[in-house]
C-alpha cells in the first residue's frame, strides 16, 4: 500500500457535505468527496465515470491551521430572462491549511500522483472560486500507513501562524480518519462519493474517527541553557578569618 499526501492551502476554501439550496455551509476540514473530486478532475475523469476505485481509498486529513469561518452574501440573475435568483449564503474557511492523504494500491496512488503534478483540469479547494495558494504535491509514501503518515508529516501551517505559537516546542493538531472495521463508534458524515453525475449526485455515509497528534514547531523559541556559577557568600568571611 502507498499513501499520497496533499497540501491544501488557500486564501479561501469551502468543503460542503450536507449543504443544499440557498445556504451553503462548510465543514471545518476537507471532505472525502471534495478531495476525491479534485483527484478525479486531475485525472480528467468525466463526471459520469465510475468512482468505485477512488471511493475505496482510505482517507484522512489533518488540520494544520484551522482558519476563520466567514460568510459571503450572494445575489444572481438568470442570464436569459434577467429574473432574480434566490439570495444565497456561502460559507468559507479563510487562511486555512490542511494535510490530506489517501491510502490505496500502489499503482492507483502512482497514477493519482502523476495527475496531481500535471492535472487535466485545474484543481480547486471545494469550489471553483477557491484555487490553491501552494503546490498540492507533498509526495508519495510507499509502504506507509495513513495514520502514521499524518502523525509524522511536518507542520505545514503558514510561517506567521507558527510564529504566533513560538512559545510551544510542539503543537497538538486534530486528525480525522476513515474508521477501520471494528474500531468502534465514530461520527457519521455524508461525504462518501457514489456518483458525481450532475443530473443525480449521490453520496453515502462515512464513519469518521478523530484523534490528536503532536508535531514539532519549527518556529519555536530555542531554549537557552544558563549555567549559574557556584557561589557561597560565606567564602569571603572564611577568607577574612583565616
Amino acid at each position: 500500500m502507498s499513501v499520497l499526501v496533499l497540501l491544501l492551502a488557500a486564501p479561501l476554501q469551502s468543503w460542503g457535505a450536507s449543504a443544499r439550496f440557498a445556504r451553503r455551509t462548510t465543514e471545518p476540514a476537507p471532505t472525502k468527496s471534495g478531495v476525491l473530486g479534485l483527484l478525479a478532475a486531475a485525472q480528467g475523469r468525466d463526471r459520469t465515470a465510475d468512482l468505485s476505485d477512488l471511493a475505496a481509498l482510505r482517507f484522512g486529513v489533518r488540520i494544520d491551521q484551522p482558519g476563520t469561518r466567514i460568510r459571503d452574501y450572494q445575489t444572481a440573475t438568470h442570464a436569459d430572462s434577467g429574473k432574480a435568483m434566490p439570495v444565497s449564503e456561502r460559507f468559507y474557511l479563510a487562511d486555512a491549511v490542511f494535510v490530506a492523504a489517501v491510502e490505496g494500491d500502489e499503482a492507483l496512488i502512482d497514477d493519482l500522483h502523476t495527475a496531481v503534478r500535471a492535472p487535466v483540469y485545474l484543481p480547486y479547494l471545494g469550489r471553483r472560486s477557491c484555487p490553491p495558494a501552494r503546490p498540492l504535491d507533498l509526495g508519495v509514501r510507499t509502504g506507509a500507513d495513513l495514520r502514521q503518515v499524518l502523525r509524522t508529516e511536518p507542520w505545514h501551517a503558514s510561517a506567521w501562524y507558527q510564529r504566533r505559537r513560538r512559545s510551544e516546542q510542539r503543537v497538538d493538531l486534530e486528525v480525522f480518519l476513515d474508521a477501520d472495521a471494528g474500531s468502534g463508534p465514530g461520527d457519521s458524515l455524508r461525504d462518501q462519493p457514489l456518483s458525481f453525475d450532475p443530473r443525480h449526485r449521490r453520496y453515502g455515509l462515512r464513519t469518521v474517527r478523530s484523534e490528536t497528534v503532536s508535531v514539532a514547531n519549527p518556529q519555536a523559541r530555542k531554549t537557552r541553557r544558563v549555567t549559574v556559577p557556584a557561589h557561597d557568600p560565606f567564602d569571603a568571611l572564611n577568607e577574612e578569618t583565616a
